[in-house]
């Protein structure tokens, strides 16, 4: 199935290729849209099958460089079989957005999580990226070159207390020093590892465009308008860029100026 990779290899054209984690919805599908529409090909895991149904109809005529694989990224097994499907169709992983993270919508104190609660949010949004990062890492290191993304949330840096979301803030805080840590020790590979942090994004704004922020408005934000999968996905796609390679072991929040985790102390 290495179709595409043997087609550009005979024709000495180098196509950079994506693994998108939970890239099927959301702001998943948006920085997957936006790496199509660069011209990279893109593997997609999800779990929703509509989701995907959905996105594999709409990008039927990028079939080539796309690729659509259903699992769970905190399941080792999982993590092998995905892997080693890009690898065979593709040969290779250039970039690795690690989109997929566990969320408890429910606002509650930490004395009133269960510990399977805990669990699944500490190795949803850490633990996995652990298990992604072993296997995808060497394959970067043989090509001299590699793009991690992870994901944090606005302040994330500072290892700030965020009421009522004591596990995620926990995992994504963590997250912060192994983002920093890989962009250190694989410096010397080619590789950069960074973070994006998004704002307030909620609801259709995750799938939805600058342009069409502009229209809708928010009387909240300070600047006029809601923040947007679109704005997420072209911070992503630039530092994937082989030019960008200067930004590593950074930060990034986009935010639009709206403080989302103090509002309600």
């Amino acid at each position: 199935m290495r179709i595409l990779y043997k087609l550009r290899k005979r024709e000495g054209l180098l196509v950079r290729h994506a693994l998108i984690t939970a890239g099927a919805r959301g702001l998943g599908r948006r920085v997957t849209e936006e790496l199509l529409a660069k011209g990279y090909s893109v593997t997609v895991t999800y779990r929703d099958e509509a989701s995907a149904v959905e996105l594999r109809e709409q990008y039927s005529h990028l079939e080539e460089r796309l690729q659509l694989l259903q699992g769970d990224v905190t399941k080792k097994e999982d993590i092998s079989r995905i892997v080693g499907q890009t690898v065979e169709r593709f040969g290779r992983i250039d970039f690795l957005i690690n989109n997929a993270g566990p969320y408890v919508f429910e606002r509650k104190r930490l004395m009133d999580y269960d510990e399977q609660e805990w669990h699944d949010v500490i190795n949803g949004n850490l633990t996995a990226v652990f298990y992604l990062l072993k296997q995808v890492i060497p394959l970067m290191r043989q090509h001299e070159f590699g793009r991690v993304i992870n994901y944090g949330f606005q302040g994330a840096d500072s290892a700030p207390g965020w009421i009522y979301r004591s596990a995620f803030a926990a995992a994504k805080v963590g997250l912060v020093s192994l983002t920093k840590t890989i962009a250190y020790e694989e410096a010397q590979f080619g590789i950069t590892s960074n973070m994006v942090c998004p704002g307030d994004i909620v609801g259709p704004m995750k799938e939805s465009s600058i342009e069409q922020a502009r229209m809708h408005g928010e009387r909240r934000a300070p600047i006029g308008r809601p923040g947007t999968g679109e704005d997420i996905a072209r911070v992503i796609t630039f530092l994937c860029e082989e030019n960008s390679d200067m930004l590593t072991g950074t930060v990034i929040e986009v935010t639009g100026g709206m403080d989302v985790i103090h509002r309600h102390r």
